[in-house]
This record gives structure tokens, sequence and C-alpha cells, in this order.
């Protein structure tokens, strides 16, 4: 059965970097792209990066410039590098794996269950 799984979320002061990393399994995602989303309490879930099968990338305005996506896909994992890190980063931060790249959440057919990262001020 195909899963996602994050991992390395956590507690941050403001202005440090983190690291998630998530984990696919369960088929070759090497054909997916893979793309990470957010959530915080009472808001929509927002698109923050994807990178296509052929290493395409794109990110959302709000975190150009400070977060990363790569990915290794010989060993199925996507990861998202997050520097400067604000309060307003708090949230839940998802994977996800789509046919192909979109910022559009409605496209990815398979999701992780999400790691917190809460940034104190």
């Amino acid at each position: 059965q195909e899963q996602l799984v994050e991992s390395g979320g956590g507690l941050v002061q403001a202005g440090n970097s983190l690291r998630l990393s998530c984990a696919a399994s369960g088929r070759s995602f090497g054909s997916y792209a893979m793309g990470w989303f957010r959530q915080a309490p009472g808001k929509e879930r927002e698109f923050l990066a994807t990178i296509s099968y052929n290493n395409l990338i794109y990110y959302a305005d709000s975190v150009k410039g400070r977060f990363s996506i790569s990915r290794d896909k010989h060993r199925n994992w996507v990861y998202l590098h997050m520097s400067s890190l604000k309060p307003d980063d708090t949230a839940a931060y998802y994977c996800a794996a789509a046919k192909s790249a979109s910022t559009n959440s409605d496209a990815y057919e398979y999701w992780g269950q999400g790691t917190q990262v809460t940034v104190s001020s």
C-alpha cells in the first residue's frame, strides 16, 4: 500500500532552520511529482513547493528564497529545507505525490499524515 511519512518537524526558534523529510513507500514514486503543503489552524491548506519527476521546481512566493525542495528518487525520499523560519511558518506540514507537478492540492493523489512545525519568537 502506498504510504508517505513525514518527519523532522518540531519546535524551533525564529531565524533558525529545519529540514523535513518524506519517505515514500508501497510503489516507485520516481515518475511522480512531489509537493509540500502546510496548514495552520483555522487556515486553508497552502502550497509551498513542488518538484517534478525530472526535477523541475516551483515555489510559492511566500517561501521562495527561504525554502528548498529536493528529492532522492532512488530512495523515494523528498526533503524540504526551511531557513530563516518565522512564527508565521507554524503549521502542520504535508508531503504529497501527484502524476504531474501542480500548485493545486486537488492534483495530489497521495498524502502523508503531516508533521508539526512550531516556530517561536
